[in-house]
């Protein structure tokens, strides 16, 4: 095979397809398709059921959310079995991510033309979508990025939108230029610009909302990329922004999805999507050979959007609203305690609660409180620090990342803490 057929996919899936058929029609007469089963019963680490206190890892319970740094969310039960059975084969990956692509742009009734590509994370999506952008299917790109001798070189993102995740962006090599208003816009626009970066959650600080910006690309013919991470729920966000036109949008896929922690979603045209797994693991000499996603988490993946839009999503929204409630009538029976709730208009879009409390009668800091509740047993992760109406101290949570129960035991702890600390 020539070079250039080393970067075509659909000739690279073509001999693989045949050298798989000649390799597996031997190995089934030998029934060595599927690895041996497990053992019924577990030895050494795991034996005792929580492999967390064999290794002295403190589980805790979250009121914070689907963050990275706790493990994202818990993933449906279905999705694991699923996943021991990708497990069992060998499978060519960029076949299994064509395939992928496929079956996902189908379930999200994606726009004409528009793929998916299961990567390892929404952080690596945002690095390989936009890596493909500047290489397309041209070997020595792939190869010479983040050198961008030859290759367009900026990346337009309004200044309220920069965070730490366009480090993603700034990998590849791209100079992130940034613009607070339409004229600036505009006029940044040149023969070096490669994209338009959009970070959703930042949609309400931003001059140009998230309609407008991609309204804008088409009108200066630049590719537009949404960074929608963890901006489901709403279910429909998976396919809004396609249909809005953006080139390229990224999930998470660990988050409220519930899919394996370490997958994530680029969602998009099928070219780009294509570039973007050129410049991805499996294939070697590439910016992304170091964010490798194996079968199990690519057929992990699609397992869990087929059960994340099937849930009822108004009544799991409701479970958690009543959870917040179980939590309130019982802290609010703490004199100088008292709770709101409110929805954030973007990104977690999912019921929270704000706990604030009179620090003259409760002689206790947010920090001080976050600190005791995670120290406690069992551990309880809240955040701290932030301040509720007026100026009073509180602490804001979430229910949707906890299991059932929870509720009660976060709201007996939080009782006993605040009535020790009440003067």
């Amino acid at each position: 095979m020539g070079a250039h057929g080393s970067w075509n996919r659909r000739s690279f899936i073509g001999s693989l397809g045949a050298a798989a058929a000649a390799i597996t029609a031997p190995l089934k007469s030998f029934g060595w398709t599927r690895a041996p089963q497990a053992p019924a019963k577990l030895t050494g680490l795991g034996a005792s059921g929580n492999v967390y206190e064999e290794l002295g890892v403190t589980t805790v319970i979250n009121c914070e959310g689907t963050m990275t740094m706790l493990g994202g969310s818990l993933p449906h039960p279905e999705i694991q079995a699923v996943m021991q059975q990708a497990g069992r084969h060998y499978v060519p990956i960029p076949e299994l991510e064509a395939a992928a692509g496929k079956r996902i742009a189908q379930m999200l009734k994606l726009p004409q033309g528009y793929s998916a590509l299961v990567t390892s994370g929404a952080a690596a999506a945002i690095q390989s979508g936009l890596a493909g952008i500047l290489t397309g299917d041209n070997e020595a790109f792939i190869r010479q990025i983040p050198d961008l001798t030859g290759m367009k070189s900026e990346v337009i993102i309004q200044k309220s939108h920069r965070n730490p995740f366009d480090h993603q962006l700034r990998t590849t090599g791209v100079k992130l230029v940034e613009i607070e208003t339409r004229e600036q816009l505009r006029r940044a626009v040149n023969d070096r610009t490669a994209m338009m970066h959009f970070s959703n959650f930042a949609n309400p600080d931003g001059q140009i909302k998230v309609d407008e910006w991609v309204k804008l690309s088409k009108e200066y013919k630049v590719p537009c990329m949404n960074d929608a991470a963890a901006d489901t729920p709403p279910v429909s966000h998976l396919w809004d922004y396609a249909n809005m036109g953006y080139d390229l949008v990224t999930f998470s896929g660990g988050k409220a999805i519930r899919g394996p922690q370490c997958a994530g979603l680029l969602i998009g045209r099928e070219d780009l999507v294509h570039y973007a797994l050129l410049n991805n693991s499996p294939y070697e000499d590439t910016i992304g050979r170091p964010q490798k996603v194996g079968k199990e988490e690519i057929v992990g993946m699609i397992k869990a959007l087929e059960v994340h839009l099937s849930e009822d999503h108004d009544a799991l929204a409701k479970e958690w609203q009543q959870r917040l409630e179980t939590i309130s009538n019982q802290v609010t029976k703490v004199p100088g305690l008292s709770t709101s709730y409110f929805m954030p208009p973007v990104a977690n879009h999912v019921p929270h609660i704000n706990i604030t409390w009179d620090d003259k009668r409760i002689r206790l800091t947010p920090q001080e409180a976050s600190r005791i509740l995670r120290s406690g047993k069992p551990s309880i992760v809240i955040g701290g620090g932030k301040e509720g109406s007026e100026g009073r101290p509180g602490l804001v949570m979430n229910s949707f990342q906890l299991q059932p129960g929870e509720e009660k035991i976060v709201a007996e702890q939080m009782v006993a803490l605040f009535r020790s600390h009440s003067a």
